[in-house]
């Protein structure tokens, strides 16, 4: 390629080499000045079509021509600029001039383009693509194009743009803009070489193409599970053509404040995929699945929804090869390809990108009018892209290995792992850094999300070599910035490198964590351990011995029992020991610390005694969950009591072990389900558990002086509001507790709402019951909440 021009609009001009009129550029056998290169070849281009401009086509073999693509909407790409090395790449651009602009023969003219946005970003009349790569010394645009006329078919042929590193390069950027592609449903990726010597960490395959970074869109598999796809290539997409999503004018987000919220963590695909739903098929397991639900959702009683990862991810990777895992399928999605495209097999009826994307956004709409949040996992941890010994190589691996991830340079290039998934996302490297700020920004600005958890997040707090820091530029980077000043930011605090920061990652009074410490504590009290009384009361009063620090809150405590991660709240009263035989790994995955109590019996059982027990057990979990200081968060099925037969890692199972049950959920709606949304709606109106500030002295009465005694398992407290004030006992005794129950305020007298030791409905009485006396009788392993009324 040859630049003379570098117009006054902005806008790149390429002399096109095709033109008749300069004699002088190289000629190819085939008697076509290009620069070009074709899928599959180097300079040789096979003769099947060539047009007048010299870009080769050739008719698409990769298996998608055959794929139905239904592409409608998308409402363009976020042209948030990425900041680094921006002014050196701005500052080394050409502004030549010439009179006038050569004329290109053929569908295309070719630009230099220009370095940012980086992805794919309109520019004048053309398509600029643009890639960073710190380390390669070629890059090679691909492009597949669709069949004329026929939307979502391949067949319009394939072409490869090589870049000239003089002309089409912009500091560590390389870039080129094209005049005359459709401004939708183009296939694109690049091609990129670079330095071959692994031990200094380049993993560099000109063979393989690779994912867009920052494509805003991937397309590929178009049904979740297709085995017929299996080997599916997956490449960035974009779409120009369609109108902005409409949000409608009476839209607004909910904006609840953090004390308030009530997380729900739930499964997209799960929620909705077993037939139980009772949703066409093609809505099973889909975004749009998600809003027929939320009915559910406000039953319950929820505000916030938690999704479990909804970034592009490969549910095959396990399949790839032969291994004890290959039987299984990733449902949970802790995988990414790619940070900026939502899943696509999320989509109704195989809809693939563009419709993947904007039913994302009718269902975070749909929540958003009902008043629930949306709060999106994201895994910035580590990718897809697995380690040296089994590695699938996508994107980041092969764009610029030494940059995107952590090595140890001292040992042979090795990658680190931190994440226990094969590699170490270098998140505090200044390139990576932006890429995924302008990721988070992507999803709040275009897809009004409302927060994000952040995946074993310790491992964004290590530098560019592993080691941990004291004030990781990340961290501070998204505390600061302005496009997610709106936002929950929640810390998963831990990694699988030991890097424990329960109580104390690096927060700027604006991150909330994971509190792994509520989960195990809260679960040792309940089932009986000794010694666990002080620790049970500091926990539920809002874990100041953590998070009374600086400004931070009792809400920046993520209070939980139960995660997708671990058992269910029914296997946790049901099992002792987890049963993970089904994942292959012979039972070495998964937690051996679960703290958890089978009740008497290991599984299921038609002991009546036992299965009452283990009911009063989920239900002393749940009220001591929703009473306690801080934000809650219950995972999607506990409402009902769902079972995964004592397998606490069970990511790979694509079935009823992980999918909502919709008939056990009717069959225990009066019962077990009653009692959970009566609990939550209880605390969503009483400001005396969700308090702004920690306890302090008035807040709270503990009704105890027995705290040094190890064999001590009862705790009895009344919590004080303006005009409320309510009495709670926990009895984790084998016995039955008779208990002192103190006066009420004057003028007010003592209702039982909850004991969870009585059958339902009486187990929770939303309104009260009267007649309690001066003493009661709190029976073993039960909880008790009584509530101060006007005396009638």
């Amino acid at each position: 390629m040859d630049t003379f021009a570098y117009s006054q609009q902005g806008i790149c001009i390429l002399h096109s080499p095709f033109c008749d009129s300069v004699p002088d550029l190289p000629v190819n056998k085939l008697g076509v000045r290009s620069p070009t290169r074709v899928f599959g070849g180097s300079s040789q281009l096979r003769a099947s079509g060539i047009l007048p401009m010299g870009l080769k086509f050739s008719r698409c073999t990769s298996g998608r021509a055959g794929q139905s693509h239904s592409i409608k909407t998308w409402d363009g790409i976020n042209s948030q600029c990425t900041k680094v090395y921006g002014r050196h790449a701005q500052e080394g651009l050409l502004e030549e001039e010439v009179p006038h602009i050569l004329e290109t023969r053929g569908p295309f003219k070719l630009f230099p383009g220009q370095a940012f946005p980086l992805g794919v970003a309109e520019v004048g009349n053309g398509l600029n693509f643009a890639v960073f790569s710190q380390n390669a010394t070629a890059v090679t645009l691909c492009l597949s194009l669709p069949a004329s006329g026929k939307s979502g078919k391949r067949g319009g042929g394939t072409i490869e743009l090589a870049l000239d590193s003089h002309k089409n390069k912009t500091g560590d950027i390389w870039h080129i803009c094209v005049e005359g592609l459709p401004r939708s449903d183009v296939l694109y990726g690049y091609r990129v070489d670079g330095p071959q010597s692994w031990h200094d960490g380049h993993r560099f395959d000109s063979n393989t193409v690779l994912v867009d970074p920052y494509a805003k869109l991937v397309d590929g598999r178009r049904v979740f599970a297709d085995s017929s796809q299996k080997l599916a290539k997956f490449m960035g997409t974009y779409d120009f053509d369609s109108l902005p999503f409409d949000w409608g004018h009476d839209y607004k987000l909910p904006n609840i404040a953090e004390k308030d919220l009530v997380i729900y963590e739930m499964s997209v695909r799960a929620f909705t995929a077993d037939e139980s739903s009772g949703l066409d098929v093609n809505k099973r397991g889909s975004y749009i699945g998600v809003i027929e639900k939320i009915p559910h959702l406000l039953e319950l009683g929820v505000n916030a929804v938690e999704l479990l990862p909804v970034f592009e991810f490969d549910e095959f990777e396990f399949q790839r090869r032969r291994n004890p895992r290959d039987h299984m399928i990733n449902t949970w999605g802790y995988s990414t390809i790619n940070f900026f495209s939502p899943m696509i097999r999320y989509a109704s009826s195989g809809g693939g990108p563009i419709n993947a994307a904007r039913e994302f956004k009718e269902m975070v709409k749909a929540l958003h009018m009902n008043g629930i949040e949306v709060i999106l996992d994201v895994v910035y941890n580590h990718t897809n892209e697995a380690d040296d010994k089994y590695p699938y190589t996508t994107s980041f691996r092969g764009i610029d290995n030494k940059v995107y991830y952590m090595l140890d340079l001292n040992n042979g290039g090795k990658l680190l792992n931190f994440s226990g998934c094969g590699n170490t996302f270098n998140c505090n490297h200044p390139v990576v850094l932006e890429l995924i700020l302008d990721s988070l920004r992507h999803w709040v600005t275009e897809y009004h999300v409302d927060g994000f958890r952040f995946d074993l997040a310790s491992i964004l707090c290590r530098g560019t070599d592993g080691s941990p820091l004291s004030a990781p530029p990340l961290i501070r980077a998204i505390a600061k910035d302005a496009a997610l000043s709106r936002c929950k930011i929640i810390s998963e605090p831990w990694d699988c490198g030991g890097l424990y920061l329960v109580g104390g990652f690096p927060n700027w009074d604006r991150w909330a964590e994971w509190n792994g410490k509520y989960r195990d504590d809260i679960r040792r009290f309940i089932k009986g351990d000794a010694g666990m009384k002080g620790t049970f009361a500091t926990r539920i009063a809002g874990s100041a011995d953590l998070y009374r620090v600086n400004k931070r809150k009792p809400y920046h405590s993520i209070n939980f029992i139960i995660a997708h991660d671990g058992f269910t709240l029914y296997d946790l009263v049901s099992y002792n020991f987890k049963h993970n035989e089904a994942n292959g790994e012979g039972g070495n995955d998964g937690s051996n610390d679960n703290y958890s109590w089978n009740c008497g019996a290991e599984g299921e059982t038609d002991d009546a005694n036992i299965n009452a027990l283990r009911s009063r057990q989920m239900k002393n979990f749940h009220l001591a969950l929703m009473i306690s200081q801080g934000t809650p968060m219950m995972v999607m099925g506990d409402e009902y009591g769902h079972s995964r037969y004592g397998n606490n890692n069970s990511y790979g199972h694509d079935g009823a072990i992980n999918n909502f049950q919709w008939k056990q959920l009717e069959e225990r709606k009066k019962s077990h389900f009653g009692f959970f949304s009566k609990a939550i709606k209880f605390r969503k109106m009483h400001a005396v558990f969700c308090q702004e500030d920690f306890l302090k002295k008035g807040d709270v009465t503990w009704h105890e002086d027995n705290w040094d005694n190890p064999d001590s398992k009862f705790l009895a407290f009344t919590l004080h509001g303006e005009n409320e004030d309510i009495y709670l006992a926990f009895n984790a005794h084998d016995y039955s507790v008779k208990v002192w129950i103190p006066p009420p305020p004057q003028n007010r007298r003592w209702y039982r709402v909850v004991d969870t030791n009585l059958a339902s409905p009486n187990d929770f009485v939303f309104e009260g019951v009267r007649g309690v006396e001066s003493t009661y009788s709190v029976a073993s392993f039960s909880s008790i909440l009584l509530e101060a009324k006007p005396a009638s």
